[in-house]
């Protein structure tokens, strides 16, 4: 599989509003198509729905990386290194209360990644990565 193509998500939020603003004002997503109970977004070139539900879910687990507690289950995107380091700014002066901070893991080894964890209103986890070398996504 050479060609990414855009990933869909529908993820399920109790307070419509309050995520829609987180989304789209915080993390700059634009909006699509909506109605009363949906959203969607276009989530840094993929598709994201957030769904109106009364169901409240379960809490996150979690599993220990590089000594630090990442959630379970959790999405994002993987952007390139300068967005990546603009959006980590971006959050940090909107006093995102992050899960895990942004930081460099395997730096100068094949693998150099850039990572930040944090959760949306409705504690969905989310995170966002870059690599240096975006050709070694996949290496081991």
């Amino acid at each position: 599989m050479n060609k990414t193509t855009p990933f869909h998500l529908a993820i399920p939020v109790q307070n419509l509003q309050i995520c829609r603003t987180f989304y789209r004002d915080i993390l700059g997503c634009s909006e699509g198509r909506s109605s009363q109970k949906w959203v969607d977004f276009n989530f840094f070139g993929h598709q994201l729905v957030i769904h109106e539900t009364d169901i409240v879910k379960p809490k996150n687990a979690a599993n220990s990386v590089d000594g630090k507690q990442v959630p379970v289950p959790h999405f994002g995107v993987v952007l390139e290194w300068d967005i990546w380091e603009t959006l980590s700014q971006k959050l940090k002066n909107q006093n995102i209360d992050f899960i895990i901070e942004p930081y460099i893991r395997f730096k100068g080894e094949v693998g150099e990644q850039a990572t930040m964890f944090f959760l949306d209103p409705e504690e969905n986890a989310l995170e966002f990565k870059s690599f240096k070398d975006m050709s070694k996504i996949f290496e081991k």
